[in-house]
Order: structure tokens, then C-alpha cells, then sequence
């Protein structure tokens, strides 16, 4: 009995533990922004796992990953609850994973690259299998770190991630094991990263200064979800764009920007929603671009679309990466009871990275600046921000509508991607949305400015913000010549490290 009540004592404290460390890591996200708790996140759960049975430690992880994806998801059982708890179970295996794989090392030499390789290869997993999920990647937490974040120009988010789980790791060996030395390579990498953070702020700082910028304005109409695709509210939601556009005319910027959809019809059926827009922009002489939905050869695309001062179609963009369950359904002919569970009817997949062409001020029509559009949460996928930027793009648009999530977390951690693809890439990224967070993002990741109300309320306000943003001539950062080459590095050196340790054993 006094055994069975020592067990049943210990695993509830393990438990315990795994439950602190997901608290711990689900705090340094958005809207808490505690992101030194991501740095101290994993000491509890390797507490825990320190000498517990494989299953143990899976069942261990799997409920820090539980604990952690309801905090962090929680947002989407306003769009499905069935999803929610489908996708939170899934995304905890993940964690399970993590740590029978930290529980399976049993050599000391190579576990501070070990430990973080194997975190980040899940990440990445996580990123592109059942067409990816690379929402919260443990290196977003810390969005707000510029010094430490500026890496993601050579490594992308994924050495960001490898770096927070190693100094947890070698934190936690240093508290279990007192040994120092584990300690010292940790510590230099991490003085060598912020040194260099400090270093690209500098410099980038000083280019942007010297360089080419344009004037964009960014519209948030803020139309609540419910009204989206009434019938009845389409005069109105125009009308309202029309009147925020109007009034970002007054500042004269080289771009208006409204959000994903923003035409709430589908464009070729009714076509007077179109000319309203092309008139809009005669109006104003001001180039437009606008989300809507489009409809050819029988096939809907969630687009976006420019139109110039004239009033002409200069430029379309299909979305590419569609959300499953949001607008198409997978696996429809094999479980047609999938299509329950679905908000919206079928999109089709876009087939091209379009770039559109606006002209720099005071240089004439020959001289113009190029972009690319992320279009809702096309900006999670670095890869995607990465071919845009790869063929030419001076800066990034993401048009999105949170407005789905309700007063939650979700339209901050949206944003925490964008970040990112603005660092990885080294271009501005601007963003548009029905709501949810609006503004500009500089090239280091500094957040420039947001479309806020008087009470510095980002969520369910409208207006709009105008914003000079550097033009640069194609991207040049090392992320995105050679994208995610370090992950193939992780795998070369992990089969290096394995291979000889498993014919040793």
C-alpha cells in the first residue's frame, strides 16, 4: 500500500510538472508575450522524464502538448469544435514524440544538439505533413526579441526554435547535473547570435534609410462575421470601404490595400461590386488591391486582385495553400461526412506566385516596386513568403480576415508568422484585415505602426494607416537563396551522431 501510494504520489507530481511546462510555453505566446517563459518551458517536463518508462514519458509529453495546444488553439472551436479537438489531439502527439526520443537518448555527449535537432525536425514535420500546421513554432515566442530573432535571415524560425530548446536543455543539465562545461557552448552561441542580432539591426537600419520607399494605406473595414455574406449588408459593406478609402486618399499613398474578401460577392457574378471598386480607384487615382472571390471555368479562388488608377485589371493572384476544413474539404468522395464540419463551400488552389507591379513616387511610370500577397494564413508557411521574395518580390501583403476567432488570441499569433517572414526575407510586410491586426512590419521585424481606436484597441476597430515602407531590390538573405537547408544539416548530422552510437550499442 505505502508503495502503490508513493507511485500514485510520484506520477502526479511528474504530472504535474509536464503541466507547468506547458503553462510555461503556452505564456510566452500571444496575448501574454511572456517569452522568457519559453527559455525555462522544457525544465520541468525533462524533471519529469528523468528516469520514467518510455510510455511514461510519452504519456507525460503528450499531456504537456494537451495542456499547451488548448491554451494556444482554443480560438478555433469558434469555427468547429469537432476540428478543434481532433487537430489539438493530433498536434499533441508531437510532444509525445519529443519526449520518448529525449527519454530514448541514453549517450551524454551529443544531447544539447540532440534534444533541440529532434524538437525542430518535429516543428518541421508538423509544418508539411496533411498540408502543414507550422502555427505557434516555439521560436515565434519570441517575435518581440529582435536581437535574438534576426537569425531567421539565415536559419529561418526553425534556428530560433533550436536555440530556445538548447538553452533549455543546457539549463536544465546544469541544474540536475551541475556541470558547468555543459554550459559554455550554449552561452557562446548564444552571445555569438545576439551579437550578430544587434549587428543586422545596425546595419539594416542604416540601408533603410538610404533606400527607395513607397507610401502604402492599409484598410481595416471590420465587418463582423455574421454580416460577412449577408445579402442584405453588401451595400453597406461597400459603402464602408469606400468612405475609409477615401479618406486614406487624402495622404496620398501609392497603394490602398484592402483585405482578403473584401468584396462580399463572388466577383463575376456580380459584376456592379466590380465597377464600384474600378470607379473607387478612377476616383482617387490611386492603385487598389482587394480580396474576393472569383469564379472561372466553373471553379471558385479565393483572389487578389489590383486594379489602377484608370480603373483596369492589372494583376490577379489565386491562393495557393488552401485551409482544409475552411475551403475545401479533403478526402470528400472518400468520408462525404466530412462535409459537416465545413464553414464554407470548395475553393480551388491557385497555380502561380503572381507578383504585382505598383510605380515608385517621383521616379515616373518606368521605375516600379514589386510584391507578392499572402492571402489569410499563407503567411504561416515560410516556404511560401520565400518564393514570392526568391522571384522578385520588395516587399510582402498579407490580406486576411481573423474576424472568425472572435476577441481571442489567435489574430496576435497570426501576426507572430509575419514577423518572421519579414526577417527571413529581409522586406517590409504590410498587413490588411477585415480585423485582426492591421499595419506594417519593417525588414528587422519591428512593428512600425497598427491600425489601432483611441483606446489602443487592435481587434474590431476600424480605419485605416498609411505608412512609408522600404522598396528594395530583391531579397538577399541567405533564407531565402537557399531556403531550408538547415534542416537537411539537422538530418545529415543526427544520421552521423545515430548511426555510429546504435552499431556501438
Amino acid at each position: 500500500m505505502g508503495e502503490f501510494t508513493f507511485r500514485k504520489s510520484a506520477g502526479l507530481k511528474d504530472l504535474s510538472l509536464a503541466v507547468i511546462s506547458a503553462f510555461f510555453l503556452a505564456l510566452s505566446f500571444p496575448k501574454f508575450n511572456l517569452e522568457f517563459l519559453a527559455w525555462l518551458g522544457f525544465i520541468p517536463l525533462f524533471s519529469a522524464l528523468k528516469d520514467s518508462s518510455r510510455l511514461k514519458a510519452f504519456l507525460l509529453s503528450f499531456s504537456c502538448g494537451l495542456v499547451f495546444w488548448v491554451i494556444t488553439v482554443y480560438w478555433l472551436m469558434y469555427v468547429t469544435v469537432p476540428g478543434t479537438i481532433v487537430l489539438i489531439l493530433y498536434l499533441a502527439l508531437y510532444f509525445g514524440v519529443f519526449g520518448l526520443i529525449v527519454r530514448a537518448i541514453p549517450f551524454s555527449g551529443p544531447r544539447l544538439f540532440l534534444i533541440p535537432a529532434m524538437w525542430v525536425l518535429l516543428e518541421y514535420l508538423r509544418s508539411q505533413l496533411l498540408t502543414g500546421f507550422p502555427w505557434a513554432l516555439l521560436g515565434y515566442s519570441q517575435y518581440l526579441n529582435l536581437p535574438m530573432i534576426q537569425i531567421a535571415d539565415i536559419f529561418g524560425a526553425w534556428g530560433v526554435s533550436f536555440l530556445v530548446v538548447m538553452v533549455n536543455a543546457a539549463l536544465y543539465f546544469l541544474i540536475s547535473e551541475k556541470k558547468i562545461k555543459s554550459s559554455i557552448i550554449p552561452l557562446v552561441i548564444l552571445i555569438a547570435v545576439l551579437s550578430y542580432g544587434f549587428y543586422r539591426l545596425t546595419t539594416h537600419d542604416l540601408k533603410s534609410a538610404s533606400g527607395k520607399s513607397i507610401k502604402v494605406s492599409v484598410i481595416q473595414g471590420n465587418i463582423p462575421q455574421e454580416l460577412k455574406w449577408y445579402p442584405g449588408a453588401r451595400q453597406e459593406i461597400m459603402e464602408k470601404y469606400i468612405m475609409l478609402s477615401r479618406l486614406a486618399a487624402q495622404e496620398k499613398p501609392d497603394l490602398i490595400v484592402w483585405p482578403e474578401a473584401a468584396v462580399p460577392v463572388i466577383l463575376e457574378e456580380e459584376p456592379a461590386y466590380y465597377e464600384m471598386v474600378c470607379n473607387l480607384a478612377k476616383q482617387v487615382k490611386t492603385p487598389l488591391l482587394f480580396g474576393a472571390v472569383t469564379s472561372r471555368q466553373g471553379l471558385y479562388y479565393n483572389s487578389a486582385l489590383m486594379v489602377s488608377p484608370g480603373g483596369e485589371m492589372i494583376g490577379r493572384y489565386d491562393k495557393l495553400h488552401l485551409v482544409p476544413f475552411g475551403e475545401y474539404i479533403p478526402l470528400r468522395k472518400i468520408l462525404p461526412f466530412l462535409e459537416t464540419i465545413v464553414p464554407i463551400g470548395d475553393i480551388s488552389p491557385g497555380k502561380e506566385y503572381t507578383l504585382f507591379n505598383v510605380n515608385l513616387p517621383g521616379v515616373g511610370h518606368n521605375l516600379r516596386s514589386k510584391f507578392g500577397v499572402l492571402i489569410c494564413f499563407e503567411d504561416v508557411f515560410p516556404g511560401l513568403s520565400r518564393q514570392f521574395a526568391l522571384r522578385g518580390a520588395q516587399f510582402l501583403v498579407n490580406i486576411t480576415n481573423d474576424a472568425w476567432y472572435q476577441h481571442s488570441f489567435a489574430s496576435y499569433q497570426h501576426f507572430q508568422a509575419s514577423v518572421f517572414r519579414a526577417v527571413e526575407n529581409r522586406v517590409a510586410v504590410l498587413r490588411s484585415a477585415n480585423t485582426g491586426v492591421t499595419g506594417f512590419i519593417s525588414p528587422e521585424g519591428r512593428i512600425i505602426s497598427l491600425v489601432r481606436d483611441t483606446h489602443s484597441r487592435e481587434l474590431f476597430v476600424d480605419g485605416f494607416k498609411l505608412q512609408s515602407i522600404p522598396a528594395k531590390k530583391g531579397a538577399t538573405s541567405i533564407y531565402t537563396r537557399f531556403g531550408d537547408w538547415f534542416i537537411i544539416v539537422l538530418c545529415f548530422l543526427m544520421g552521423l551522431i545515430f548511426l555510429p552510437a546504435n552499431r556501438y550499442r
